[in-house]
């Protein structure tokens, strides 16, 4: 390669979970190397190769550092990513290396202090590790008098690897969000409000490599459509990572009137819930859904005490995961903006969440007061019903 020809642009995918499988290690590979295809199709990404432990994005001729670098960013965020790096492939020569090496670094700017860790992969490469850690050490100190080679807590770690055809040289490296590649772990329904908490519940569980559905009960026609509207951004948000599969809308009002009307007002939003749930597992059913997910957090408001949470469950045989249920407040706000749904969810829209709410709601429900309550309405009718009128929409998943 001439001195002027410009190396390949590539971002290395590094994954941590899923290099501890055993004999289906290459399934999750597999699946994790499409989602980051699937996915990237908006990003100058030519193909996706697996290489020495890793995924290789080969970019296309002539990706600037600025697209490499955003395209990087936006792999760091897909589930199955531990850490993600723009740098670049070159010819297994020591030349070729050094200026790799020279013009990787360049692209880590601000730094001051750096350091180089070299590999090995295949001893056909005349150059031990130590050695390649000296000598491009040394290239990098001359062209760059003015920064220090520090071992440890440095700015910058220069990465080396010297596989079997080629080499690949890098420096600009950021964590990804972890978790197994979506797809890997089975179907889920989600319970998704246009609040802060259920869309992280289900990010959590897409991280686990869980295909998501979603269920949104809206209050309508008691209420407008808005809380509609938010959960459709808030999914288009998850669908940039392949974290969410379709939603289904079920417009709930009329069924609270209904509720609100006959029940004690300190058991209503109980029955709201059990009514929910129910309808949650028959569409669950319906899509091959294994298991509810609900983004409850212990003792936040009175639907979530541990009495409450247990008259809810009882009202379906599906296990109901709560991927938050032990998480503060703020922590889940500090997920929710990282994913980019926290702005969407605190929007202000009227909802089947705060609709014929009474002044004391039950705390401590006993479960044979709540199921004498809902004895006197036809559940399994309006379960029926609620279900065949939800509408359903698709969202892109990888293939």
């Amino acid at each position: 390669m001439s001195a002027s020809e410009p190396y390949q642009r590539v971002v290395l995918i590094h994954y941590h979970e899923i290099g501890l499988k055993g004999h289906n290690r290459a399934k999750f590979e597999q699946r994790l190397l499409k989602n980051v295809l699937g996915l990237t199709a908006a990003h100058p990404v030519v193909t996706v190769h697996k290489i020495s432990g890793r995924l290789v994005a080969f970019l296309k001729e002539g990706t600037a550092r600025e697209e490499g670098q955003a395209c990087a960013s936006f792999i760091a965020r897909i589930p199955g990513v531990a850490r993600v790096s723009c740098g670049f492939k070159c010819p297994r020569e020591v030349d070729d290396i050094n200026r790799a090496a020279v013009e990787a670094l360049s692209e880590a700017e601000p730094f001051e202090t750096f350091k180089v860790a070299a590999r090995r992969a295949h001893t056909d490469f005349p150059i031990d590790s130590m050695t390649m850690n000296r000598e491009v050490g040394a290239v990098l100190c001359a062209a760059y008098p003015e920064k220090r080679v520090q071992m440890k807590e440095m700015d910058v770690e220069v990465r080396v690897e010297v596989v079997q055809n080629s080499a690949f040289v890098y420096a600009f490296s950021i964590p990804g969000v972890g978790g197994l590649p979506v797809g890997s772990s089975g179907k889920l329904m989600c319970l998704l409000s246009s609040g802060i908490d259920s869309p992280v519940a289900l990010w959590q569980m897409a991280k686990r490599g869980a295909v998501c559905n979603a269920v949104h009960f809206s209050g309508a026609p008691e209420t407008s459509s808005a809380s509609e509207f938010l959960v459709e951004d808030i999914a288009r948000v998850l669908e940039r990572t392949g974290c969410i599969a379709r939603v289904f809308t079920v417009e709930l009002g009329s069924h609270q009137r209904a509720i609100s009307l006959e029940c004690p007002p300190p058991l209503r939003v109980i029955l709201y819930r059990r009514l929910m749930f129910k309808v949650a597992e028959r569409l669950a059913r319906e899509c091959g859904a294994k298991a509810l997910v609900t983004g409850e957090s212990l003792g936040q408001v009175a639907s979530q005490t541990l009495d409450n949470l247990c008259c809810t469950d009882a009202s379906v045989q599906m296990p109901i995961f709560r991927p938050l249920i032990g998480t503060d407040k703020q922590d889940i706000i500090s997920t929710a903006r990282e994913i980019g749904t926290y702005r969407i969810s605190t929007e202000d829209a009227p909802d089947c969440c705060t609709l014929f709410m009474p002044r004391s709601p039950e705390t401590h429900a006993k479960l044979s007061a709540v199921e004498a309550a809902e004895a006197s309405f036809p559940e399994d009718e309006w379960v029926e019903e609620l279900a065949e009128a939800a509408r359903c929409q698709i969202f892109k998943q990888p293939k």
